[in-house]
């Protein structure tokens, strides 16, 4: 079969609302700096109603990945649930409106779609206080078999590891992927996740993931150690490829054959750090679906993230494809 899209991706589908804020917000609202908190549809109301005026724009970590796979030029397609709402068809409109493939069917008297409520410090850290809402409703029998056998690389979100349906999701997605022949990706997306799913997330990743992502924090406690070298090595054995970011220090990328380290794309300054890693993991799949270098394939992903975390709001401003030409990429 020729492949039709370089990466398809299958995630939690949510609206994110972004807000500058305070520290003394965060402390005054019982959240902690840089985590992601999962809340209910009551909580999500009532910390709405409380922050400041901001961005109100279609998200969730796999939908920004092929948003800028799609703004590199690349093709892409998403699996992932909302609601017959409002907000579900703003989710609809607004990737279909970037050229990202959706056609997965909505939720009909269940849960409201989605929405993650980010609140930004001024050092551009993120806070996540996020209502799942109908993306936890997604199934096995919302995936398109030929969508998924029709990609270069078959793109998993870890927040989907959570729920038991999702989880079947993943299983039969890679399956799909495997007896195709294309390679399959995952991101830890958090330190939650890791912490609550290490022995099934570790399982998974040695027999059914090639492309590995995660930042510093993740493959620390991926591996249970707090040395970020002895991660990466512990980690070799079990996966083809970990693109494994580390702020403002870059990346590094290991695989099978070696290790390749790469900087920091330059930012004058750091407004909002939310859809850095979405977007380090479009420039790297982007890369890898186009048969770049390893090398390359990092570069380009530090590019994106570095575009993405200059200004609010977690999908690029600048199109991706017109910075990695003026970059020779």
């Amino acid at each position: 079969m020729p492949e039709l899209y370089d990466v398809v991706a299958i995630g939690n589908a949510i609206v994110d609302v972004i807000a500058p804020c305070s520290e003394d917000f965060l402390a005054n609202e019982g959240l902690i700096k840089g985590s992601m908190a999962l809340i209910d549809e009551a909580q999500a109301q009532q910390l709405y109603d409380r922050m400041a005026p901001g961005i109100e724009a279609s998200g969730g970590s796999a939908a920004n990945t092929v948003a800028g796979v799609a703004s590199l030029g690349g093709r892409s397609a998403y699996v992932g649930k909302v609601a017959a709402d409002v907000l579900g068809e703003v989710f609809a409109h607004d990737i279909g409106a970037i050229g990202v493939s959706f056609a997965t069917a909505p939720l009909k008297g269940g849960a409201a779609t989605a929405r993650s409520l980010i609140n930004v410090t001024p050092d551009g850290q993120r806070t996540m206080s996020t209502f799942l809402g109908a993306s936890n409703a997604l199934t096995p029998a919302d995936l398109d078999a030929e969508m998924i056998k029709a990609a270069s690389v078959l793109y998993l979100e870890g927040y989907l590891f959570d729920p038991e349906e999702a989880r079947k999701a993943f299983a039969k997605a890679a399956t799909v992927a495997r007896d195709a022949g294309r390679k399959i990706s995952l991101t830890l997306s958090d330190g939650f996740v890791v912490d609550r799913h290490r022995a099934g997330l570790m399982a998974f990743i040695e027999s059914d993931v090639d492309i590995l992502f995660a930042n510093e924090t993740e493959v620390k406690m991926l591996m249970q150690t707090d040395d970020f070298d002895a991660a990466a090595a512990g980690l070799r054995p079990h996966v083809e490829i970990a693109a494994l970011t580390r702020s403002e220090k870059g990346s590094v990328i290991i695989s099978k054959t070696g290790t390749e380290t790469v900087a920091a794309a330059p930012v004058d300054a750091v407004v909002d750090t939310t859809g850095a890693g979405d977007q380090y993991a479009a420039g790297f799949l982007f890369g890898f679906a186009r048969g770049r270098s390893l090398q390359d394939c990092g570069r380009l992903g530090s590019l994106a993230a570095a575009e993405v975390i200059s200004h609010y709001g977690p999908r690029p401003q600048t199109p991706f494809k017109d910075l990695a030409a003026k970059a020779g990429l």
